[in-house]
């Protein structure tokens, strides 16, 4: 029976296998190797406070701004920020894309705002009147239209961005050019660490995303500003708008007081239905205007057509109640 079985050195023989060649092979693999930190991928989250407030102020008003091109827009959201190497950054995006390279002097090296492709495709489709979603493209670069919207999306966020640091920190951004090659839009080093903020834009229910990138050396001479939540402490122009227009729209109570004057409970006792109560109010006599409880205005009583008014003359000033 055992016969019918092939010995270890005739499947060795059938197999090709050197005896002496695979002992070699096994001492050589199991020799210690080199290893290159620089190929791990490294990715750091967190830790960017005031740049991520600087990033929620600027979503604030970014999305007004765009959505006067982009009446669909339903909402711009950043969706992670973290530190990463500069190559691992670019070999995510797919091709073909829009890298627009700028500067923040005095702050010294270039940042990169970068569409992606589908983004640019269903803003191109919404605006003349298609579904929102992204056409299929087959390796082609953006048309001139297409690099017209990428052009005025971008200056209106540059511009916004801008605005938002000026109550933190003075910067001028300009913007250098707009790249559709990657490797022209190599602003450091393959192995240099980036800040990278993830965004993205849902369109009538579509989301498509697009980026910010800096070089974390940019940041050293404000890094107080950068690491820390020190912008808390400046204003917030968004916020103060909002307020202001919600107190614009509240709706206040306005009142005249005729006069004033003085009764007694015993007379006040014997009023009944038909009783007149005489008001000696001439139209030269000023009243007071009242808003809420605080009076506010004065004024002449008069006439306007079949109703009573009256005509504010002067404003009250720290007044008490």
């Amino acid at each position: 029976m055992s016969d019918e079985f092939l010995s270890q050195e005739e499947i060795d023989a059938l197999l090709g296998v050197d005896n002496e060649s695979t002992s070699t092979e096994t001492l050589e693999e199991g020799k210690e190797k080199p290893f290159d930190f620089s190929q791990v991928e490294h990715i750091k989250k967190g830790g960017l406070p005031g740049l991520e407030l600087i990033f929620e102020r600027w979503i604030k008003i970014f999305r007004d701004e765009i959505r006067k091109l982009i009446p669909n827009l339903n909402m711009i959201s950043k969706e992670d920020m973290y530190i990463t190497r500069f190559q691992s950054f670019m070999l995510k995006i797919p091709l073909p894309a829009s890298y627009s390279i700028f500067t923040m002097k005095p702050l010294k090296e270039n940042a990169l705002m970068v569409l992606d492709s589908r983004l640019v495709f269903t803003i191109i489709s919404v605006l003349f009147g298609g579904p929102p979603k992204p056409f299929k493209v087959e390796g082609r670069e953006f048309t001139k239209l297409e690099a017209r919207v990428i052009r005025d999306i971008v200056g209106k966020s540059l511009k916004v961005f801008e605005s938002i640091w000026t109550n933190i920190y003075p910067i001028n951004i300009e913007l250098k050019s707009i790249e559709l090659n990657p490797t022209l839009a190599r602003i450091v080093s393959q192995n240099e660490k980036v800040v990278i903020v993830e965004l993205s834009m849902d369109i009538d229910g579509y989301t498509a995303p697009f980026y910010f990138c800096f070089p974390q050396s940019m940041f050293l001479p404000i890094k107080d500003i950068i690491y820390t939540e020190v912008a808390n402490t400046e204003k917030d122009p968004v916020w103060e708008k909002n307020l202001e227009a919600k107190i614009l729209h509240l709706n206040v109570k306005l009142w005249v007081e005729l006069i004033r004057k003085e009764y007694k409970i015993k007379d006040i006792l014997e009023w009944e239905e038909g009783t007149k109560l005489e008001f000696d109010v001439l139209n030269t006599d000023l009243l007071k205007i009242f808003i809420e409880n605080k009076p506010k205005f004065l004024g002449k009583l008069g006439q306007k057509g079949n109703k009573f008014a009256v005509k504010i003359k002067d404003l009250i000033i720290n007044e008490e109640e």
